[in-house]
């Protein structure tokens, strides 16, 4: 049994309450300590979440994880910090639950973690690959613009033209998954 489900099936002590307006300090003195338990298992869960982008490619010419991976493994070889590639990394994550909001789902998951620069750029990321190809299915490719005066403006278009808008290479030569496991679990545990 994981230690997620091991957790979700032992006995603890829960809060008696119906409704926020009827609960006590007793009850909060029960919840609060949970959070920590519960943000001990994120990066189990997004390891989970990004094995699961392997199983989708949605007609691109790879995968979304290897998508994901081949971003974060330009980003790394490139020389960027740690949190710069896990953004890279994690940058699509959300593809697979919800694909025209998958930005705003890797951007709430990384937001404690990371520098507003790079929250931004994974925010954003989706209006700024969209100068790559939107001219193609009838939208505008300098959508962008909205964001000209943004001081993260060339941050984000840097990403995508680095790193993800060349990212469909089925010969590249991508790390693991395994490989930034490690880098997850630092990352997403330190807070």
């Amino acid at each position: 049994m994981t230690e997620l489900a091991d957790h979700e099936t032992t006995a603890h002590p829960r809060a008696t309450f119906t409704s926020f307006e009827e609960s006590t300090a007793e009850d909060w003195a029960i919840i609060t300590p949970q959070l920590a338990i519960t943000q001990s298992f994120v990066a189990d869960r997004v390891i989970g979440l990004m094995r699961d982008l392997e199983f989708d490619h949605g007609g691109f010419p790879v995968n979304r994880l290897e998508h994901s991976l081949q971003t974060a493994t330009r980003a790394e070889r490139d020389g960027r910090d740690d949190e710069y590639v896990l953004c890279a990394l994690l940058h699509d994550i959300g593809d697979t639950l919800s694909p025209y909001s998958h930005p705003d789902i890797a951007a709430g998951i990384l937001k404690p973690f990371v520098s507003e620069a790079n929250h931004f750029m994974v925010k954003n990321h989706g209006v700024f690959q969209g100068y790559y190809f939107w001219h193609h299915i009838g939208g505008d490719k300098d959508a962008r613009e909205q964001f000209r005066d943004s001081e993260f403006f060339e941050h984000t278009e840097e990403f995508c033209a680095k790193y993800d808008q060349t990212a469909f290479d089925a010969d590249y030569d991508s790390n693991p998954l395994e490989h930034y496991e490690p880098l997850i679990r630092t990352i997403l545990r330190s807070r």
